[in-house]
């Protein structure tokens, strides 16, 4: 094959392939299971294969690929969801997509995938006693990975000597675009088979390419952290403070009033993690009427700039038709932040190149 080309498990609303096309990289099929976030991608990538659900496919049968992107369910590793972890329902589905990987390993005799990447919420370092990373990695490599002498997962690492080659790094969204993004912390393990460069993709710092409210492309440093708003407001000055509402049910439990006035959001607070299940509301008031303010929750399209993607990018599907509200949220509060992905894909452009 004479392009980079990227296959997508779990794929959601198509991050890593709009990440891996602003790299240069060919989004070749994806598989996902829920109606609207395929009708979204199948009107994002017309060219793009949809091969449905993982537990069906084989590696071995689907066109390889030279890379593999999967943020495998959530639901059993969150800190919020039902602690099950890696043996639950829905987050044991990772093991699926290792098979996948393993299965067209075996029939390209080693030679695709060469880059894989798994996405996951931070309580993939904890869950079961922080065996679950422990399972990650060694399902990865086929190995059995032993764990820190700490007994804690660092918020980066790497493992060397196996195949594949293996990083892991605790990404925070909010950091790494301007204006500021929500906070959305995400590990990153990058396995990579074909060497030892899987250090250089997810430490190595470069330029990430970031999409401004108006859908135009800017450059930016990796990680800049300047604050800015979100909020239509022509020339007038907005101020928004989002309520921390977790901060705020634990505060309230715990009965300690500063910790719960706290909650109501202090001036260096980030938006909160845009979640599935729920959408946090936000006080905001222009800097000359601060009588005139309310609380109110982001519409759907301040929450795609909450996560780095281009305004509208979940508003239509395949056939023009325009995506529910309550799906759209849902969606994003599945995705990945767009900027954190296409770091990654940056350094798979430039690793995968050098090696062609």
């Amino acid at each position: 094959m004479n392009e980079i080309r990227l296959g997508s498990l779990f794929d959601g609303i198509g991050v890593f392939p709009l990440a891996a096309v602003r790299c240069g990289i060919v989004p070749a099929w994806a598989s996902e299971i829920e109606k609207a976030p395929i009708s979204i991608t199948k009107r994002r990538f017309p060219g793009m294969a949809h091969l449905g659900d993982v537990t069906k496919l084989n590696g071995g049968d689907i066109p390889p690929v030279h890379i593999i992107t999967f943020g495998s369910p959530c639901q059993n590793l969150s800190q919020i969801g039902n602690r099950a972890g890696l043996a639950g329902e829905k987050s044991s589905l990772f093991f699926h997509a290792i098979r996948i990987i393993r299965e067209m390993r075996e029939a390209t005799n080693g030679i695709f995938p060469a880059i894989a990447v798994w996405e996951n919420v931070m309580g993939a370092f904890f869950s079961n006693d922080r065996m679950d990373f422990r399972a990650v990695l060694s399902a990865f490599t086929a190995a059995d990975i032993s764990m820190p002498a700490s007994g804690r997962w660092a918020g980066a690492g790497m493992v060397r000597g196996h195949t594949p080659d293996l990083a892991w790094r605790l990404m925070d969204a909010q950091h790494w675009a301007s204006p500021r993004l929500a906070r959305r912390q995400r590990v990153f393990v990058v396995a990579d088979f074909g060497g030892q460069c899987s250090h250089e993709i997810l430490f190595k710092p470069r330029a990430v390419q970031s999409i401004s409210a108006s859908g135009g492309d800017c450059w930016l440093s990796a990680a800049c952290g300047d604050r800015g708003s979100f909020i239509e407001a022509g020339r007038r000055v907005p101020i928004t403070r989002p309520f921390q509402c977790y901060r705020m049910r634990a505060s309230a439990k715990e009965r300690t009033t500063e910790a719960f006035r706290n909650s109501f959001g202090l001036p260096t607070d980030p938006f909160p993690t845009l979640l599935a299940s729920t959408v946090s509301p936000f006080a905001f008031w222009y800097e000359d009427d601060p009588a005139g303010g309310c609380v109110r929750f982001p519409t759907e399209r301040e929450c795609e700039r909450l996560m780095g993607l281009p305004e509208g990018w979940t508003r239509y599907g395949a056939d023009g038709e325009e995506i529910l509200p309550a799906h759209r949220y849902r969606a994003l509060g599945n995705a990945i932040a767009l900027p954190c992905a296409e770091y990654i894909m940056r350094g798979i452009y430039d690793v995968l190149t050098r090696r062609c």
